[in-house]
């Protein structure tokens, strides 16, 4: 049995190595890389269902809308799910959940009906949130605190890793199977080719499904520590005596989530109009998307960098250093042009890369027994990527270049939460620090 580690605290005890917690988190990062995977393929989905379903503009992003929504939903409920059975029997709901929303796309593709697709894309997200609530804090205490943004960094790197190979795995299971995927944009389906275009996402699915179920089994069977269900009795006993409100860092790292997905979504969502514009890249659609995987890579070389560097440096400035960066790349995107203003919107990924797990990480220090509550809240505030449609007004009636001010502004509420919003204030501990939180 390994030895215990202090809940109190979050940190491994004396003698202790790292070991101790390398495998769970090594389980835990294929469950980032599936639902940054799961995520992404939704930008494979967006043209394909829109040509299957004749959607509208609005209809069609009224799929991403749903999609974020989740996030507002599902989070309260996920934490206090997490609260009453523990984190590790709630991942395996989740994946379940999630394994259930795929088998009904699979049904709406079968009909086809774009309101059971909503449906089902509200579920799969639902079951994302429960992943995101009950993993990102879980990989966050299971080791010496000092380091947990390191950790989260390291297996968010996995996440990115995941929306990397989506839109490759999207491209020839979904659109290299279709007629809408492979034809010239413009070209009118007919009933025929449409109700064979909707069943190409059913092999996709279907592989999608079977791997969450046996990533489940896995999970269920394999001896995380359990620290939510040994530590739940205590927590509802003492979260009594506290309040959400009395932490500094919770309190300003919620918005912080909310702007910060406003920024990541806005960039990656207009990259591609963007840079195929004549005065930036004046490139092909398709090429445009090309560039947008170096987006994602830098995200994924910036989680890894940073997991290193703050195994040694204060969190809160790496931070600080990385939302400097991005501001100035922002500006360079908005007042720059030509290849210039392109390499800077790509270099915004490098420098986005940390700052969610970073931020998520720094908002729940010192919460305790208000851990899961915490959480809760923080991945409540991924919703805000739904408030994408502000920068799309901003780019219709001032210009696409300029609605980039907006991810700068974004930029410097981050700088603010780092050097001061994350200041831990009133922490509390969690559980008495000679409680055994292993199963």
């Amino acid at each position: 049995m390994p030895a215990p580690i202090s809940a109190r605290t979050g940190a491994v005890p004396q003698g202790a190595s790292g070991a101790s917690y390398a495998p769970a988190l090594t389980l835990l990062a294929s469950l980032f890389f599936m639902w940054g995977f799961i995520t992404v393929i939704n930008n494979t989905l967006l043209p394909h269902l829109r040509s299957v379903f004749d959607l509208n503009y609005t209809q069609t992003t009224l799929i991403e809308s749903v999609w974020f929504i989740a996030y507002f939903f599902a989070s309260i409920p996920s934490a206090k799910l997490i609260e009453r059975i523990g984190y590790q029997k709630s991942l395996v709901i989740g994946l379940l959940v999630m394994a259930a929303g795929a088998l009904g796309m699979v049904l709406a593709a079968s009909l086809p009906s774009y309101g059971v697709t909503l449906v089902m894309l509200f579920v799969i997200a639902s079951g994302i949130t429960l992943l995101q609530v009950a993993a990102n804090p879980y990989v966050a205490v299971i080791g010496p605190s000092n380091t947990a943004s390191a950790r989260l960094n390291l297996v968010q790197a996995m996440n990115s890793a995941g929306t990397m190979l989506a839109p490759l795995f999207g491209a020839y299971l979904i659109l290299g199977r279709s007629k809408g995927g492979t034809s010239e944009a413009g070209t009118v389906l007919t009933q025929a080719e449409r109700l064979a275009d909707a069943q190409s996402v059913i092999l996709p699915y279907v592989l999608v499904a079977v791997v969450l179920v046996v990533l489940a089994i896995i999970i269920a069977r394999f001896p995380l520590p359990a620290m939510g269900s040994a530590t739940s009795r205590v927590a509802k006993e003492e979260r009594k005596k506290h309040s959400l409100w009395n932490h500094r860092n919770l309190v300003f790292g919620v918005p912080a989530i909310f702007i910060y997905l406003i920024a990541e979504i806005g960039v990656a969502n207009l990259f591609v109009n963007f840079v195929s514009q004549p005065d930036i890249a004046n490139v092909t659609n398709e090429l445009a998307g090309r560039y947008l995987t170096f987006l994602w890579g830098g995200m994924m070389v910036g989680r890894f960098v940073g997991s290193f560097v703050m195994q040694k440096v204060d969190a809160a400035k790496v931070l600080a250093f990385f939302s400097i960066g991005a501001f100035i790349v922002m500006l360079g995107a908005t007042f720059l042009s030509g290849p210039a203003a392109m390499w800077s919107l790509i270099l915004v990924g490098l420098f986005h890369s940390i700052m969610f797990p970073t931020i998520f990480t720094l908002g729940i220090k010192g919460l305790g027994p208000l851990t899961e509550e915490g959480s809760g809240l923080l991945i409540m505030a991924i919703a805000g990527g739904a408030l994408v449609v502000v920068q799309g007004w901003l780019a219709d009636r001032y210009g696409l270049q300029w609605s980039f001010l907006l991810t700068a502004a974004c930029e410097l509420y981050i700088l603010f939460y780092a050097v001061w919003g994350s200041k831990v204030t009133n922490p509390i501990d969690d559980v008495p620090a000679d409680t055994d939180v292993f199963a």
